[in-house]
């Protein structure tokens, strides 16, 4: 298995270290042959080059690796003369290799104090489409600025099926166990998001072993706090799915407790969901567990289901006997070459 690694900026490099190491040790226990790639990309990437991505990457993840593992990257100085952040891959990646589905499970890990029992949903976040599009092509002047928000017939289609596919293989809604997909959208306001809830509900018939749910954006997440076991599989747009996942990331822990991959027909590529926080970084203080079940994400897409398990599973028992405690900052109490070792003597042991 070759996987390529886009080590990134700030804490990129430290997390994806340990990210690295837990995964080999798992892969050995299964007797998995893994191959590690290196591909430069991000801030640091863009002030060497001017560009996010080292040159020929994009034709090389395609055809030469099974996946491709990233690490946060962007630094807030590194602007683009428009004022937009340079270094920052998002565009660059999910548009350049067609990965449409942006899948952000929110999980409560054992041993972490929240006001509810379970939370256990995924985000499944349009990727290709919506106002993120408009992403270095909107139009400004000193007395205004427009970005567009644009939905495609096609788009909306493959991410709603995408995530009525994702329901069928969870057990769904931590609070009934009802296999649910919610659409969120704003179709009281605006007609691109009337047209997303309306082919929404065209494939939702298609698909009647799972209940068609609804929210408006701001109803939302209002009960992604007040009531999270209702959810089992939420869909939505660009702009508003990057929102809700990180208000859900802040009652489960924290940003560095959440993964996340970004798949399309042909090619896939996993990443956390939080910044590269160089406040942080080079400090071991940033928590890897976002990483490292980001490397479990990767493993299980690519078939090596038994060896993702083994990961997930080693961070749970960490979190669970209290060896990787957070501060208030989400932080890990231990560091983390803490959370690290934590998690490797959990596999060693079996957990």
């Amino acid at each position: 298995m070759r996987i390529a690694c886009v080590d990134g900026d700030g804490i990129g490099p430290e997390l994806m270290a340990s990210a690295r190491e837990v995964l080999a040790a798992a892969a050995a226990l299964d007797e998995l042959d893994v191959e590690f790639g290196f591909e430069a990309g991000g801030a640091r990437t863009y002030l060497e080059t001017g560009e996010p991505l080292v040159a020929g990457a994009l034709e090389r993840f395609r055809g030469e690796y099974d996946a491709v593992l990233k690490g946060p990257v962007g630094l807030p100085e590194v602007r683009k003369p428009d004022g937009t952040e340079a270094g920052v891959l998002g565009g660059v990646l999910r548009n350049g290799l067609d990965t449409y589905a942006n899948v952000r499970p929110v999980r409560l890990l054992p041993g972490i104090r929240a006001d509810v029992d379970r939370i256990d949903y995924v985000i499944v976040r349009e990727n290709t489409e919506g106002l993120y599009l408009s992403r270095g092509s909107g139009v400004r002047n000193e007395r205004a600025a427009s970005d567009q928000l644009l939905m495609t017939r096609v788009g909306v289609e493959r991410i709603v099926r995408f995530a009525f596919e994702t329901a069928r293989a969870r057990s769904g809604a931590p609070k009934d166990g009802v296999s649910r997909v919610t659409c969120v959208d704003k179709s009281n306001v605006l007609r691109s998001f009337a047209f997303f809830r309306d082919i929404f509900d065209e494939i939702a018939a298609d698909h009647p072993d799972v209940e068609a749910d609804h929210r408006y954006t701001d109803a939302a997440a209002h009960d992604l706090v007040a009531d999270p076991g209702h959810f089992d599989v939420l869909v939505t747009e660009n702009f508003v799915g990057d929102m809700l996942s990180d208000l859900g990331a802040a009652t489960a822990g924290g940003l560095g407790t959440c993964p996340s991959g970004n798949i399309g027909d042909d090619a896939a590529y996993f990443e956390p969901v939080h910044g590269s926080a160089p406040s942080i970084a080079g400090q071991d203080k940033a928590n890897p567990t976002s990483q490292l079940l980001t490397a479990a994400m990767l493993l299980d897409h690519v078939g090596a289901t038994g060896t993702a398990r083994r990961i997930t599973a080693a961070v749970e028992s960490a979190y669970a006997d209290g060896a990787v405690r957070l501060n208030p900052d989400g932080t890990p109490t231990c560091g983390t070459r803490g959370v690290t070792e934590a998690v490797l003597t959990r596999l060693r042991r079996g957990f």
